[in-house]
């Protein structure tokens, strides 16, 4: 019920809850958090004893749900760690028959046997985690398994500016001309619908093969062969200028590269990752309420990793023209539309962003035998290659965005960006060298600004006259004059003055000024703190460094209660210069 008491409306798709295939056999099936892929894990295969392979199975099945793998892709990069473990164990001289029997020096061992890099490091967090799941883990084991061990330092660096260049502009080529194709085309099936063209020519049967590529997925065919082979119509043929891809099917859709180059370019605009791109929902579009219409677009970001509760995450872009983060959102739901309604049909409930269209057809799959969903986690490297770039975009192009350009967390927390992607990349170490070094000549400005200028005696001037905090040897003509020509300055200034002179007679209400200052230093707003009494403190701490650690300390064991009512006086505006 809503909170006026009107019943809710129930949802228009049919939900099922992610499941676990389980019953303490040696299959685990893992069904991903939308139920759109599942995958089974056979352990009978690993090369364990079976009790070893029936403990790792219920271990395994135990993180195979929403909250904690949530990817099948997940369960898939672990079942191969699992593997290699396995095999590991399986080459030693006598290898464990269930998971209580490895022990400190079994695991240490294959601690040691890993590499120092990403993936040993993986290998080892993933592998103990798991097993610390189980009751009979426990000991020295379990500490060994619990050991925290440093993680290797980031493999990948920022792109430089031309390189990166590079990279968007090969994707903006690849994705424009799809863009194009996809319009001009749309436009031709418009008119059509229309009945602009005449039946039986050449553009009315263009036509009729757009709207029925747009509606199946492919234009007009006929069966042949056993296998159950399709090929275009002749007459279609004829009239698109051939039965290639590029003359059919890519009329409407994306092809495989061109879906990876939106997947670039949305990470080049957005900062995102890979699994955020390829799980990326269509957007929601709202009119702007100005009069110009721009829409304003809401994206629903999923970040697996972060765990539950903060798995989730929109951003509103709003389409501004030319060259504004929702433009491209616009032209990639242009791009995608006939693909997204024609998965629609198919798979009702589906909503994702980007849909390509393949050239192979595919073993039945929920989206039908030609479609697929994301960007194809093995379609980066290929675009690299003809992008003239070595290794995926994505991981290096990502780091870029928000280390380089955009300089704040893209899904990740404060510290996270700083730690993982700021500290370790030579371009952002490079970039910090100038403003170290101007920080550092600042604040030598700053200490040669505020160090003590008084001179120090070991006893009194004759013909000084004696002030609060020094005695002064010139008072008539001091750096600071008043009104009437004598010294006009505060006198927390004489500790910079070079007319000033301390003697031992000094020490003990300065060292007693110096921990006034510093006790309300902490009961203040920091920026009226410092330009109150900031200075002052500077040259405090500067005399007692001149004095040393044992005449300081003694100074401030010799504090009179005179010495502290002239500091109250003093910090209460009670003396005058």
């Amino acid at each position: 019920m809503s909170r006026r008491g009107r019943q809710a409306s129930l949802p228009t798709t049919v939900h099922r809850r992610p499941e676990v295939l389980f019953e303490g056999g040696l299959v685990v099936e893992h069904r991903d958090a939308q139920n759109a892929s599942v995958r089974s894990y056979d352990f009978s295969t690993l090369p364990v004893a079976e009790p070893l392979q029936r403990s790792l199975a219920a271990l395994f099945a135990g993180r195979c749900h929403s909250h904690r793998w949530a990817s099948v892709q997940t369960s898939k990069l672990q079942w191969e760690k699992l593997r290699i473990f396995t095999v590991w164990l399986a080459a030693l001289p006598t290898p464990p028959q269930d998971v209580d029997e490895i022990t400190a020096a079994v695991w240490n061992a294959w601690r040691l046997s890993r590499t120092t890099q990403s993936a040993g490091y993986s290998q080892v967090r993933n592998i103990g985690t798991l097993l610390l799941d189980d009751p009979r883990v426990v000991g020295e084991a379990a500490e060994a398994m619990a050991k925290r061990i440093s993680r290797p330092p980031a493999q990948e660096k920022s792109y430089g500016d031309a390189e990166f260049d590079q990279i968007k502009a090969a994707a903006r080529r690849l994705f424009r001309t799809a863009l194009l194709r996809i319009e001009s085309n749309a436009s031709h099936l418009k008119l059509w619908r229309a009945g602009t063209f005449t039946e039986g020519g050449r553009d009315w049967l263009i036509g009729e093969a757009l709207d029925c590529l747009a509606r199946t997925g492919h234009v007009p065919c006929y069966p042949h062969g056993p296998t159950g082979e399709v090929s275009p119509v002749y007459r279609y043929v004829r009239a698109l200028g051939g039965a290639g891809k590029e003359h059919t099917w890519k009329r409407l859709y994306l092809s495989r590269l061109e879906a990876t180059s939106l997947g670039v370019l949305l990470m080049a605009e957005f900062g995102l990752n890979l699994a955020v791109i390829d799980a990326l929902s269509v957007p929601l579009a709202s009119a702007d309420s100005g009069p110009d219409g721009h829409p304003t677009y809401r994206l629903e970001l999923v970040k697996r990793r972060l765990g539950s509760g903060r798995q989730h995450e929109t951003r509103n872009v709003t389409d501004l023209g030319g060259s504004s983060p929702g433009r491209l959102i616009t032209q990639a739901l242009a791009a995608t539309r006939f693909a997204r309604e024609a998965v629609e049909d198919m798979a009702p409930g589906t909503n994702r962003l980007i849909i390509w269209r393949s050239a192979v057809r595919g073993c039945g799959t929920d989206v039908g035998d030609w479609f697929r969903l994301g960007t194809g986690r093995n379609s980066a490297g290929h675009w690299a290659q003809l992008a003239g770039v070595a290794g995926s975009p994505f991981r290096r192009g990502r780091r870029t965005v928000n280390v380089v350009e955009r300089r704040e967390p893209g899904q990740n927390s404060q510290d996270t960006h700083d730690r993982t992607y700021v500290l370790p990349d030579p371009r952002a170490q490079e970039a910090a060298v100038p403003v170290i070094a101007a920080a550092a000549e600042a604040a030598r400005q700053q200490a040669e600004r505020v160090v003590l200028a008084a001179e120090l005696r070991d006893a009194p001037v004759a013909g000084d006259a004696e002030a609060a905090t020094a005695d002064c040897r010139d008072f008539g003509n001091g750096p600071f004059p008043g009104a009437d020509g004598r010294c006009g300055a505060s006198f927390l200034a004489c500790l910079g003055c070079t007319n000033a002179r301390i003697h031992p007679g000094h020490h003990a209400r300065l060292a007693h000024l110096h921990r006034a200052l510093s006790q309300l230093r902490s009961a203040m707003n920091p920026a009226l703190w410092q330009a109150d009494w900031g200075e002052a403190h500077a040259r405090l701490g500067h005399l007692s460094r001149r004095l040393g650690v044992a005449a300081w300390a003694k100074a401030l064991a010799e504090v009179s209660a005179d010495d502290r009512e002239l500091i109250d006086d003093l910090l209460n505006g009670g003396l005058s210069a």
